[in-house]
């Protein structure tokens, strides 16, 4: 089943778009916190995003330029500010379509779907893991904050995958070092350690301190 993530304020059109979607076997998942849709969409993990313009707190660019630092993910923009400058921004800033409201739902649907096709037919979608600000994109490796990338080598990235994937619950040791044992490195538990701290700095560097926290005697969290 698709995941349809939606960013609208307006809840008539939010419910409405909601079931249209149902009976074509999509899940919608409506955007509650306008001031934290980075969190909500990692949460949904979606296929495609439908973002209207005009939103509390930050509007619908802010938004998209937020999801194309970590995600390729489809964008389409939903608004009735259909002027071909604010078209033409949309696209700018990553958006794959434009659609202007009032809309058809069947033209909706007929544009969600195509790009559902073009999309996914070729492959799987990744996932993209939040916390405290930093979105960790499964597909590239990549960890962002901030709108800023933060560089990982291969074994940071799988400490901290791991991590976020048990986010609220300890990851053990040996667990991680089996995750490394995947790479063509030798890994010892003072490997471990020197990764975490290494990993640890690098986090600080970019304002996210205390991000693991230590288990004394069991392994490491992220809280």
């Amino acid at each position: 089943m698709y995941r349809i993530f939606l960013v609208e304020d307006d809840r008539g059109i939010a419910d409405a778009i909601t079931a249209q979607t149902a009976l074509w076997d999509m899940e919608t998942v409506c955007a509650r916190d306008f001031r934290a849709v980075m969190a909500e969409f990692s949460a949904c993990s979606p296929h495609l995003v439908l973002l209207d313009i005009s939103l509390p707190f930050y509007d619908g660019y802010h938004w998209c330029r937020e999801i194309r630092s970590v995600s390729n993910v489809p964008v389409v923009f939903i608004s009735s500010a259909a002027d071909n400058m604010n078209i033409v921004m949309a696209m700018n800033m990553g958006a794959d379509d434009f659609i202007a409201k009032p809309f058809d739902q069947s033209v909706l649907m007929a544009k969600i779907n195509a790009l559902l096709r073009r999309t996914y037919d070729f492959g799987a979608s990744a996932s993209v893991f939040e916390h405290r600000g930093a979105l960790l994109n499964s597909g590239d490796g990549t960890l962002t904050h901030d709108g800023e990338k933060i560089e990982l080598t291969k074994n940071e990235y799988r400490i901290l995958l791991a991590l976020m994937q048990s986010k609220g619950k300890t990851v053990s040791r040996e667990k991680l070092m089996q995750l490394l044992w995947e790479s063509d490195e030798f890994v010892d538990d003072n490997t471990l350690t020197v990764n975490v701290n290494r990993l640890r700095k690098k986090l600080d560097a970019a304002g996210l301190n205390d991000f693991i926290t230590t288990r004394h005697g069991v392994g490491y969290i992220v809280v």
